[in-house]
């Protein structure tokens, strides 16, 4: 759910953060005191359209974050934010931001991480459902009505299956035709694959080797000067009378004579006794280390032969010897399979064979259940529109054929006429964002158990109705609020009755200029609202709102056990 929409510099807003809660969130507040900017903030965090223009006058930029709690949500975010190398949710919390700057930059954040307007876009079709005049309507698209009728009817198992079986002839057309080519490609390519394979076998190359050739090479390579420093050193330590082993020898005599005549120099003879056998083991290593000296030149030849082999082979083959290995194995199987292309080129086919002779009869399968849930969707859509105004409205979805793909052989429209007599047109013609909202609200009241989308937006949904349809758009809203997170901007005090949490947007005058405010209300603060909304605060208007929260609670609890019989 949105747990928290802080908005900057937008329009009239200076710097409002909203605090929102689970349920049914319903805004309120007079005619221009900036309702309709949370949702422009909104829709700008989910990567829709900016509008430079909206910035605070005065301000260089304005930004937007939005704080969504998305433990439980079933869409695979945390691969999304890994696959676009973005930072992954901390604590089942994702952070969205985006910055508009009045020079034209557009900057946006997804926790913490930049991110490009389309990135941002993809994650916000998950979260948010707007409904009113606005553009993040994901019922408006084709692919996501097929699957909410396929959610309706519980097929998205045979979804599934008949997705697995298109990827699959996918992965196999691909095989074929690597495998099928021109009889002089054929030739090259298998030239190729051997030549490579035969050069990587006869190499023998070892992921530890390189290192170890290297140090050798270069110790034979410098086998002349090191002999030279190693004799030099050889007749430092004992090849003079200057030597230093025999000047330890001196030095010995006379601290012997010193301990002999005062006991307590007994530490400084130990001293001499160990440098003097320091001075003879460096002697010794010092000899071993010379006779190691290789001073073959045919040996120096052969490492270097055999490093120019392994960076020759790592250039060619991925910049590594692990990568160079990865090669040879992936050659081999290459040709193996082109070498055996017969046989590759039969075994594909009889798998194609096999997954077509069922694919169709799948997708003819998959079509027939799907229309026959069509007339059930739109009865029972059709009764939800009937308690929101549009008592003879009609609502169906319509089959097309199409190719087979990964949802199947069919396409999907709902369609809806809102008056008898009047054809049935796509929702994404219908004209009046009034009526859309409440079909959209229809249809979401009839799905709500099976969409996914964690967060829905409800604007204008109460455009030109009152009375019982007001009533019945507050109630059914807060059906919708059992399953996911619902936020109502409304002019209707019916409709408002039943948030769980009633936010109200005021229009102040500070410092000289107009700031927007946000606060929630609840008790007496909610009922003088609500008197607000019918247009008076007098004691009858107060009354009325009474009347209007205890009934709503009323509603919300009597449906209940209507909703488990049905």
């Amino acid at each position: 759910m949105l747990v928290t929409l802080r908005i900057k510099n937008l329009a009239l807003v200076s710097d409002l953060t909203v605090e929102l809660g689970p349920g049914l969130n319903v805004i309120t507040g007079e005619t221009g005191a900036g309702k309709s900017v949370i949702l422009g903030g909104l829709n700008l965090v989910l990567g829709q359209r900016a509008d430079r223009g909206a910035i605070r006058s005065g301000a260089d930029s304005c930004s937007v974050e939005a704080v969504f709690d998305i433990t439980g949500l079933r869409a695979p975010i945390a691969e999304f934010l890994e696959t676009n190398g973005l930072e992954p949710c901390d604590g089942g919390q994702l952070l969205l931001k985006r910055i508009l700057t009045a020079a034209g930059a557009n900057r946006q954040f997804i926790n913490g991480s930049p991110t490009t307007l389309a990135t941002l876009s993809a994650v916000g079709d998950w979260l948010v459902d707007l409904h009113g005049p606005h553009e993040h309507q994901s019922l408006l698209q084709p692919i996501r009505q097929l699957l909410l009728l396929d959610a309706f009817g519980r097929l998205e198992d045979r979804r599934t299956a008949f997705a697995e079986k298109v990827r699959n002839i996918a992965r196999l057309n691909d095989e074929k035709a690597s495998l099928i080519v021109d009889e002089s490609t054929y030739a090259a390519k298998l030239d190729l694959l051997r030549f490579q394979v035969r050069e990587l076998t006869e190499a023998k190359l070892d992921p530890e080797e390189e290192t170890a050739v290297e140090a050798e090479f270069t110790r034979c390579h410098n086998a002349a000067r090191l002999m030279e420093l190693a004799q030099t050193a050889a007749a430092v330590l004992s090849e003079n009378d200057d030597s230093l082993i025999t000047q330890a020898g001196n030095l010995g005599r006379v601290l012997r004579e010193i301990h002999r005549l005062d006991p307590a120099a007994a530490e400084l003879e130990a001293a001499q006794e160990s440098i003097a056998s320091a001075l003879r083991d460096l002697q010794s290593d010092l000899s071993s280390y010379t006779d190691r000296i290789d001073l073959d030149p045919s040996r120096l030849a052969q490492l270097e032969t055999r490093l120019n082999l392994i960076h020759d082979l790592k250039r060619k083959y991925g910049g590594s010897i692990a990568a160079a290995l990865e090669r040879a194995d992936a050659a081999r199987a290459e040709l193996a399979s082109l070498e055996g292309r017969e046989v590759e080129l039969a075994r594909i086919d009889r798998e194609l064979s096999g997954i077509h002779a069922t694919l169709k009869a799948d997708g003819k399968a998959l079509t027939q259940q799907r229309t026959k849930l069509l007339p059930k969707l739109g009865r029972a859509v059709e009764l939800e529109l009937d308690a929101l105004g549009f008592r003879q409205g009609r609502f169906a979805a319509e089959i097309q054929p199409s190719a087979p793909s990964a949802s199947g052989m069919d396409a999907v429209e709902f369609q809806f006429a809102p008056n008898p007599g009047e054809p049935a047109r796509p929702l994404r013609a219908i004209a009046s964002s009034g009526e859309l909202a409440r079909v959209m609200l229809a249809l979401k009241t009839v799905l709500a158990a099976e969409d996914e989308i964690p967060v829905l937006v409800f604007d204008e949904v109460d455009a030109n109705v009152g009375g019982e349809t007001a009533t019945a758009v507050g109630q059914k809203m807060r059906q919708i609020a059992a399953h996911r997170q619902v936020l109502c901007i409304t002019h209707l005090a019916p409709v408002a009755a039943f948030g769980n949490s009633h936010l109200v947007v005021t229009k102040e005058a500070e410092a000289g200029r107009t700031v927007s405010r946000l606060h929630r209300v609840t008790g007496d603060a909610r009922i003088d609202e609500l008197a607000r909304m019918l247009g008076g605060v007098s004691q009858a208007a107060r009354r009325h709102a009474s009347e209007l929260i205890e009934s709503a609670k009323q509603k919300v609890q009597s449906p209940k056990s209507k909703g488990l019989k049905g």
